[in-house]
């Protein structure tokens, strides 16, 4: 299937992708190729295979939800810059500097 650069055009203004001429020219030859492949697949009679959603038969391996100690608080604010009350000082997100 060829797309016309009118087609193209088209597409880019409505996802407000500005193009160049040359652009345009380009991605009609790159988009008619995606359609060609396509339409290629869609030929292909799959009535009589099933349908998978894993094809490799594996499984996701988990790792067992244990606990595990942590830092203290003392030892996470060990190397803080600055620190108060047992918190992280940081800059103010919504202050003027």
């Amino acid at each position: 299937m060829k797309l016309t650069e009118e087609q193209v055009k088209h597409v880019a203004k409505l996802a407000n992708l500005p193009l160049t001429s040359e652009e345009e020219e380009k991605y009609s030859e790159q988009l008619s190729k995606i359609l060609d492949y396509i339409e290629q697949l869609n030929s292909v009679d799959t009535k009589d295979v099933e349908p998978t959603f894993n094809v490799s038969g594996q499984s996701n391996v988990m790792s067992e939800d244990t606990t595990v100690p942590s830092l203290s608080q003392e030892d996470a604010l060990l190397n803080a810059s600055k620190k108060e009350k047992g918190f992280f000082v940081t800059k103010g997100v919504f202050e003027e500097e």
